[in-house]
């Protein structure tokens, strides 16, 4: 599922194992963070991906909303707000102070619908440094 997604945006490339591990970071160690998936009829149809840390300028606990993926058959029919709903409300229920997150600039629905979820751009600009084993080159 995080291939899907990952596909879609043009900073990242599917990379399994990749992916994998990073998802085992998470569920080593909840303090980390919360993967949470909605199922149908037992399968899973979508994944939201929660990271935890401290902002200073909040002074206390924020979220990371890392990933949210639907699968491309059950998109357009209210699963991303399910999941979405429900990681606004575990932020609640454990005192979250914020909830942050990255979208594709060209992403426009991506944007609309944080947007009709409360989310509103920040004045923040992302930047990122990729570090790479000494003598590597960095993708990106």
């Amino acid at each position: 599922m995080l291939g899907e997604l990952f596909a879609q945006e043009s900073d990242f490339r599917p990379d399994k194992e990749k992916q994998l591990r990073g998802l085992r970071l998470i569920f080593e160690q909840p303090s980390r963070g919360r993967v949470f998936v909605l199922r149908r009829d037992g399968v899973i149809v979508g994944m939201i991906n929660l990271l935890f840390t401290i902002s200073t300028a909040e002074g206390g606990f924020v979220i990371l909303l890392e990933d949210l993926v639907i699968h491309k058959e059950y998109q357009g029919h209210g699963y991303g707000s399910k999941l979405l709903e429900h990681a606004i409300d575990f932020a609640r229920q454990k005192n979250f102070l914020r909830i942050t997150l990255l979208t594709d600039r060209p992403e426009n629905l991506a944007q609309e619908f944080f947007r009709r979820h409360g989310f509103h751009e920040s004045s923040m600009i992302p930047m990122r440094l990729l570090i790479t084993p000494e003598g590597e080159q960095s993708s990106k």
